[in-house]
């Protein structure tokens, strides 16, 4: 028991001062501590794919040179992490350089900037830094806006490693810009080159702002008249049509004013005023349907009023004589050949007639559709049925169809009424043509197909 006492105080001593023995230091030994190592963060690069193309190349070196900053990528893993990011062809030229360079006993690339030399002397030919001085002394804005065409001579300066003063820059900047913008921002005061960028925004903003007004202000005048024109063309039917009713009654009443007194009279003493023929009076001459043009390249037949027409209108008359058919018959007898074609989407008239030396097509319809013209290699004087003519000295070459079948004639530009296009000897020439002249019909064949064309009863014709 008392031994075990004695060792219980001997060890209360011990461990009850700590202190004591921390102070001796003979039996004190500090703990072995584990040295860590700081892992590396692993880095994903651009995939690059070894194509010819000089910015791509430029912009995968950028973003990896920027991931190996943000990384801390030690040298010795850059060469190896930029060689995985290898793919295709850039893969394959990546193997063959090592055997290359085992195959002469030359060292292996262990540093980034040995591999990127490599790279440029591939990708980057030696004309590009010229090339980009030349397209940089070059730019103008034109149709980028002020912040594209900033970005893009930044991007040719950084590219071609240019470092001059802001002074430079900034006079760079304004040889460049868009005159209506130049203008104004020469006036204005600004410090560097953000100043004037931002004065240069603002302008184009002003610029937009009056383009935007000015179109908006044009529509609503064109809606205006449109409008306008509409309601003025609706009032005029609304009042034509009951005069017109009324006009036709007083003539009626008028003819039969007329001819009740003169018809004690002779017949030969009778004035048309119309065909100033004697026999009968203005209601009943015979000559009193003619073709009369409207809009839309539409054509109707109507009865013709009692007006008179002027000395200069010599091809309404040649019309007259061209269409006065005998009407209720369906004979081809004295019919010349007319059909109805289709010149961009609109129904045009046509005439094919041996008696023509030449195609021709009315200058009412070029005018019309906008046709493209061309100078006449051989300019001839044009002989109507008055003592005046014409001097023909332009050709349109027109492409139109008759049901399925589709052709282009040159026609030499004619001020004529009776027809829009009239086909003469060099078309029938050309095509080989038979004409049928009991039906009145033309036949040809076209690429080993056979077409036959139909004219017009003279009913339509005069419907026309």
């Amino acid at each position: 028991m008392r031994k075990q006492k004695r060792r219980s105080k001997s060890s209360y001593s011990q461990y009850s001062s700590p202190n004591e023995s921390l102070n001796v230091g003979d039996h004190y030994q500090p703990l072995s501590r584990r040295t860590i190592k700081p892992r590396e963060s692993k880095v994903d690069l651009p995939q690059f794919f070894g194509k010819d193309d000089v910015e791509a190349y430029l912009d995968w070196e950028m973003k990896v040179e920027k991931l190996f900053a943000f990384h801390k990528v030690s040298e010795e893993r850059k060469v190896s992490l930029a060689t995985l990011s290898f793919q295709g062809h850039g893969m394959y030229w990546w193997t063959s350089l090592e055997k290359k360079r085992r195959l002469h006993n030359d060292p292996s690339i262990q540093y980034w900037n040995d591999l990127r030399s490599a790279l440029r002397r591939r990708h980057i030919p030696s004309y590009y830094g010229r090339e980009l001085m030349n397209k940089l002394q070059r730019l103008q804005q034109k149709d980028m806006t002020i912040e594209q065409y900033r970005q893009q001579m930044e991007l040719y300066m950084m590219r071609a490693c240019i470092r001059e003063k802001e002074a430079t820059t900034v006079a760079r900047f304004l040889s460049g810009l868009n005159l209506e913008i130049r203008d104004q921002v020469e006036l204005l005061p600004y410090k560097d080159l953000n100043d004037l960028v931002q004065l240069c925004v603002r302008v184009e903003q002003q610029i937009l702002r009056k383009s935007s007004s000015k179109r908006e202000s044009s529509h609503s005048r064109s809606l205006k008249k449109d409008y306008m024109e509409e309601e003025k063309s609706f009032e005029k039917k609304i009042i034509s049509e009951p005069s017109k009713e009324l006009a036709k009654n007083k003539d009626k009443n008028k003819d039969k004013d007329i001819i009740t007194p003169l018809s004690s009279t002779k017949t030969t003493d009778i004035k048309c005023f119309k065909c100033l023929g004697r026999g009968h009076v203005a209601s009943q001459c015979p000559t009193k349907k003619v073709v009369i043009l409207r809009g839309h390249d539409t054509y109707s037949s109507q009865e013709e009023t009692t007006t008179t027409y002027s000395s200069e209108r010599e091809l309404l008359m040649l019309r007259r004589i061209l269409h006065n058919q005998p009407s209720g018959t369906l004979s081809q007898r004295e019919n010349i050949f007319h059909t109805r074609c289709n010149v961009l989407n609109n129904v045009c008239s046509l005439i094919v007639d041996s008696g023509s030396w030449c195609n021709c097509c009315s200058t009412r319809l070029v005018n019309k559709l906008s046709l493209i013209t061309m100078s006449h290699p051989q300019p001839y004087h044009l002989q109507w049925l008055n003592k005046d003519g014409d001097i023909v000295i332009n050709q349109v070459k027109v492409n139109f169809s008759i049901g399925k079948y589709e052709d282009q004639a040159l026609c030499d530009i004619v001020p004529m009424e009776a027809c829009h296009i009239l086909l003469g000897r060099p078309w029938q020439f050309k095509k080989k043509t038979i004409h049928n002249g009991f039906t009145n019909e033309i036949t040809f064949t076209r690429k080993e197909k056979k077409f036959v064309i139909y004219p017009l009863s003279p009913q339509q014709v005069v419907e026309d």
